[in-house]
């Protein structure tokens, strides 16, 4: 009597009909279900989504998710971390944290004493933001935990501009005259990640329904690609990617390959 008790006390749990419940390339598990979902423990997701309701998340409760999708509305009491919300409306309750980088709502509701960390528009947005303070970017820790971001503070690592290198011997640029300059040398061949980055591109650039625009800013990169400029590649790439835009996944590919090569140039 006692364990059938006990058994009447647990909680229950009900998984609708038409949801789907799978593990991600990355081992992340995703959820999709058509009702409203109530995130009750904390966890790490790639895509959370409820097609027809809305979901939330209960206070103390943090969740990681890569995307998060609500037909209505997505409710946070607890703590969000995530790279794209998309929900009619978004609302934060007075002690909720909210990390967000792309959000996408017609309405946005923050309590008094909650925070919104993100909020970017569109990865346009975000290119431009990071690409003006990548000298900032690059002198920070390599990992840092969101919660407790708070000792960054004034102890946190000094920004240190990067040094200028001495001219070097026999540089024409120092005074010497352009007769007596040592013949160039062939430019270097690309790395393995700007190779696959200009074949990419290239593909991308015979495709017969790229929008004109788009079209600009690519021959921008893949002309430097193609000269072999590593250092021209480094100051166009981000500007010229920002520029686009209806990115692809090749697209993405690409600016990722090259900006593990570049991004410290």
């Amino acid at each position: 009597m006692s364990s059938a008790g006990e058994a009447q006390n647990l909680p229950t749990m009900v998984i609708p009909r038409g949801t789907e419940i799978r593990f991600n390339a990355e081992g992340q598990l995703s959820i999709r279900t058509p009702g409203n979902l109530i995130i009750q423990n904390s966890g790490a997701y790639g895509e959370i989504e409820s097609t027809g309701g809305s979901i939330r998340i209960d206070e103390n409760v943090h969740v990681e998710a890569v995307v998060v999708r609500a037909a209505q509305g997505c409710f946070i009491q607890g703590t969000l971390t995530a790279w794209r919300v998309h929900a009619k409306r978004i609302a934060l309750d007075e002690r909720a944290r909210a990390y967000i980088m792309l959000q996408e709502s017609e309405r946005l509701e923050l309590g008094k004493t909650s925070r919104l960390v993100g909020n970017f528009a569109n990865e346009k947005e975000v290119y431009l933001m990071l690409g003006k303070f990548s000298t900032q970017l690059k002198a920070l820790p390599g990992s840092v935990d969101l919660q407790t971001q708070a000792s960054l503070g004034s102890s946190g690592p000094s920004f240190i501009p990067p040094a200028v290198s001495p001219e070097a011997p026999g540089d024409p640029s120092g005074g010497r005259p352009d007769e007596l300059a040592p013949a160039a040398e062939p430019a270097p061949e690309l790395s393995e990640n700007l190779a696959q980055a200009l074949e990419v591109l290239e593909r991308e650039l015979r495709r017969p329904d790229l929008d004109g625009a788009d079209a600009s800013p690519l021959r921008t990169i893949v002309a430097a690609l193609r000269d072999r400029d590593v250092q021209r590649t480094a100051q166009v790439y981000r500007e010229s990617f920002a520029d686009i835009r209806q990115p692809s996944e090749s697209m993405r590919l690409a600016f990722n390959l090259i900006d593990s090569e570049l991004r410290y140039l």
